[in-house]
């Protein structure tokens, strides 16, 4: 008799032992699962280094040195305006003067050009177009406030030296990097490429440009 009552109370246990564990066990597992669903469907943020493209622009309207005293003629376009238009606006600036004379040297990244003046000028000519909407070399970019431009100064040893002159849209450092990439990668003598006074790195540079 207490055989049969003992299997009767395990009986009895197990039918509410038995559901009672699966809630226990259910409300203990989901928030793991969802968990681990989140974190293995979770995409990775892909950080990127923020650099300024060949041919992005950041127009400002509320730049007042675009329309302050570049030209007492001059009217700068809008960003949005058609090629032709900003080519019309930019005949009112003179493009930034060359000091040489000799023809481009457009050669592809990875040449092997060996380090001289004359090489170092023929490459940074081509530099001029190929990166040329960070440049006021364009009546189009000029239309819109850019006449800045860069100029050979010396080579010492495998230092190249530059100027940059007039006002850039792009920052002045990322400047100098980009024109120090493309003769490092077509002239690989080339250790460093430097400008000739710090100066000429900062916003107060490139402010004041708008003077000159």
């Amino acid at each position: 008799h207490k055989c049969c009552s003992s299997t009767h109370l395990c009986k009895m246990l197990a039918k509410f032992i038995c559901p009672a564990a699966i809630v226990v066990c259910s409300s203990l597992l989901l928030p793991l699962s969802a968990a681990f669903h989140a974190v293995a469907t979770h995409k990775p943020i892909i950080r990127t280094h923020l650099m300024s493209s060949w041919d992005d622009f950041s127009y400002d309207d509320d730049d007042e040195l675009l329309d302050s005293g570049v030209d007492a003629d001059f009217k700068a376009a809008d960003e949005n305006d058609d090629p032709v238009a900003k080519a019309m606006a930019g005949q009112a600036l003179d493009a930034p003067e060359v000091y040489w004379d000799g023809e481009p040297i457009d050669v592809p990244v990875g040449s092997q050009l060996e380090l001289s003046e004359e090489n170092v000028q023929g490459v940074l000519a081509a530099c001029r177009q190929e990166i040329g909407t960070m440049f006021g070399y364009q009546a189009e970019n000029r239309g819109v406030g850019i006449t800045g431009g860069v100029d050979y100064v010396d080579l010492d040893g495998p230092t190249v030296v530059v100027h940059l002159k007039g006002r850039f849209w792009h920052q002045r450092p990322t400047v100098l990097t980009r024109v120090g990439a493309y003769l490092m990668g077509r002239i690989p003598e080339i250790v460093d490429v430097v400008v000739e006074d710090e100066y000429e790195l900062t916003d107060e540079a490139n402010d004041a440009a708008i003077l000159d």
